[in-house]
C-alpha cells in the first residue's frame, strides 16, 4: 500500500504511521527502505526512472519476507489496529477555549 492509503486503513489521520505500526510491520518497511538503499548505491543510479525500478525492488524484498512470515504464522501481519492509544472526538465534542 501506499502511505496515504495505509493510514486510511489504520484510520489515522494526521499522525506518524510508523509509531502506529506493530513490531512487524515496522521491520518489514525498514527492510524494504535498507535494500532499497543498498541496491541504490550497489547500482549508482541517475534519474527517477532508475530509482522508480529499484525501490520496487526493494519493495519486492519485503513482500516475500511478509509473505513468509504469514505463511509461517498462518495470519495476517498487516493489522488495521493502531499501537498507540487515542481517540478522535467528534467535531460536535471538541471542547471551547473560553478566555
Amino acid at each position: 500500500m501506499k502511505a496515504n492509503e495505509y493510514k486510511s486503513y489504520k484510520s489515522i489521520r494526521k499522525e506518524s504511521l510508523r509509531d502506529n505500526m506493530s513490531d512487524i510491520e515496522v521491520a518489514l518497511t525498514d527492510l524494504g527502505e535498507i535494500d532499497t538503499r543498498e541496491l541504490a548505491k550497489e547500482y549508482k543510479l541517475y534519474g527517477l526512472e532508475q530509482n522508480k525500478k529499484i525501490a520496487k525492488m526493494g519493495g519486492h524484498a519485503a513482500k516475500v519476507a511478509k509473505e513468509d512470515i504469514e505463511k509461517n504464522l498462518g495470519k495476517s501481519v498487516i493489522s488495521n489496529q493502531n499501537n498507540l492509544p487515542y481517540q478522535y472526538l467528534d467535531e460536535k465534542y471538541k471542547l471551547e477555549i473560553k478566555k
